[in-house]
């Protein structure tokens, strides 16, 4: 075996090595999560009084789901004088009028809501809360995206909490609209219940740090100033203030039995447009905060877990490359009759593999789901999961190398259960040419997969078949939705064109 050989294996290794510790992480937040599964969060004392809560609602292009949203937080039951709403608008098209002509409709109701709205997206979503904070009345601020639907309870479920002066945040669960809706939406929804359910959990009670998730969260707003404020130099606003805020001593408490649900991406193109903000935010705000973190007084408990956390996105980078070179080392060490040396990653492969089944099942077995239907979406789970992982891949990289880029919403299309309405092209997700190199990573794999079968390396074949169905599934998916013609949009109000220079408050 020569020199170049040699290395090339050890890289292979080091690679498997690094993930092996990431996929493992998942059985420590497992462990924590079971550890401390029974220590229920409780009111620590009592509030004197109700206090008065601004709730924002940040939007932009949303006109499928902002009357829905309005509704729903108008249902709210809290007491009219003491709750405040601001629609915060960025919107271009048809969503202004619509939004204004809603928020009217409420308020000739009784409620306090006022409409918000900015001609210019300074900062996104961080710059318009930041903006209606200026104007806002409320001790305390609650955030709610586009595609949520809050209980009614949410406010009288999650204010209590703030008799104990040194809460900053409370956040509840996200369920999930339109989880019936595809495969796709299943698996969105089974990756995001292990999210909340057992990583969220699992930090908060172990009494380490976790963040806000942008929505469905309540914060007191002196938290938000001492923290810095809403700051706009990563794509992940909410994890990078709720660091911040941790940081400055301030408690979160995470809420798993109050669920608040809201939409999953129902398009390929539109959920790898999320994943990618979420990969390069991480990534940033690691980049940002991560120092100061590692050289604080903070117990390693925490510090460790905050390192995790941050760069656990890391992982794909290392997935790419380790898919580059998986067929490379199966070739080299077949071809010296290392057929032993092919049993050597079995270990690797079962850490990582391993633990996303522990861990989404374990999600599903919290949720209440029994036999099968907990186990039956994990092989679709880890190929997806690996299909990903060229286009966070990417995300990652621009965050390295300070590639900066606009904050990309998420399509939203008011999907609830099977039902989906009919969206304009611009709603979509964007087309790139991302596909086209998730593809080839898939012809790759099927070489792959052909010389393991006619080498009799079977030991080998099933994990190249998660490669190859992931990139498959992922790249024929973008595809086909990026080439799908405009579909019939929806009769809507009419496009209101703002006129002002500066952002200003409606009337």
């Amino acid at each position: 075996m020569t020199t170049v050989e040699i290395i090339f294996l050890a890289v292979y290794f080091s690679l498997l090595s690094v993930l092996g510790v990431y996929g493992s992480h998942r059985y420590r937040m497992a462990f924590l999560y079971y550890r401390h599964k029974f220590k229920l969060p409780t009111p620590n004392g009592t509030l004197k009084a109700l206090p008065r809560v601004t709730i924002q609602l940040p939007i932009f292009n949303e006109m499928y789901v902002v009357e829905r949203l309005v509704e729903s937080v108008c249902r709210i039951d809290y007491p009219r004088e003491l709750l405040e709403i601001q629609v915060l608008d960025d919107s271009t098209d048809e969503t202004c009028g619509i939004a204004r002509a809603c928020v009217e409709r409420h308020r000739q109701k009784g409620h306090d809501i006022v409409y918000i709205h900015r001609v210019n997206r300074q900062g996104f979503k961080a710059g318009a809360l930041e903006n209606g904070l200026k104007l806002a009345t409320g001790e305390y601020v609650a955030v709610f995206d586009a595609d949520f639907v809050p209980s009614p309870d949410f406010l009288m479920r999650t204010v209590p909490f703030f008799a104990d002066a040194k809460v900053g945040m409370v956040q509840v669960r996200w369920g999930h609209l339109n989880r019936e809706f595809s495969i796709l939406t299943q698996a969105q929804s089974i990756f995001l219940d292990g999210h909340f359910i057992i990583e969220h959990t699992a930090r908060n009670r172990a009494g380490c740090f976790f963040n806000f998730n942008g929505t469905a969260g309540i914060w007191r707003r002196d938290t938000i100033a001492d923290a810095g404020g809403w700051q706009h130099d990563t794509l992940t606003e909410d994890l990078d203030l709720s660091y911040r805020a941790q940081l400055k001593g301030w408690q979160f408490i995470f809420l798993p039995e109050v669920i608040s649900p809201a939409e999953v991406p129902v398009d390929m193109n539109a959920f790898k447009s999320q994943q990618h903000r979420w990969a390069k935010g991480s990534i940033q705000t690691a980049k940002k905060l991560l120092p100061t973190i590692l050289k604080s007084d903070l117990p390693l408990l925490v510090k460790r877990e905050a390192f995790f956390h941050l760069t656990n996105n890391m992982a794909y980078l290392l997935m790419v490359l380790l898919s580059v070179l998986m067929p490379i080392s199966m070739v080299v060490r077949f071809q010296h009759g290392l057929y032993g040396t092919l049993f050597l990653d079995l270990p690797f492969f079962i850490t990582a593999t391993a633990s996303v089944c522990v861990f989404y099942v374990a999600a599903q077995r919290e949720r209440g789901v029994k036999g099968w239907e907990r186990f039956k979406y994990l092989p679709f789970l880890m190929s997806l999961g690996i299909g990903l992982a060229i286009n966070n891949a990417k995300a990652v990289g621009e965050a390295l190398l300070n590639q900066q880029s606009g904050f990309a919403r998420t399509p939203k299309t008011g999907a609830e259960g099977k039902s989906v309405k009919a969206v304009k092209k611009s709603y979509r997700g964007s087309k790139t040419l991302m596909p086209v190199v998730e593809l080839l990573f898939a012809a790759y794999f099927t070489g792959a997969l052909w010389f393991a079968i006619d080498s009799r390396i079977y030991t080998s074949v099933p994990f190249i078949i998660l490669f190859l169905a992931g990139f498959a599934y992922v790249g024929v998916s973008s595809l086909l939705q990026g080439l799908a013609g405009r579909a019939k949009v929806p009769d809507a109000a009419p496009t209101v064109t703002p006129s002002e220079e500066q952002p200003r408050q409606a009337a």
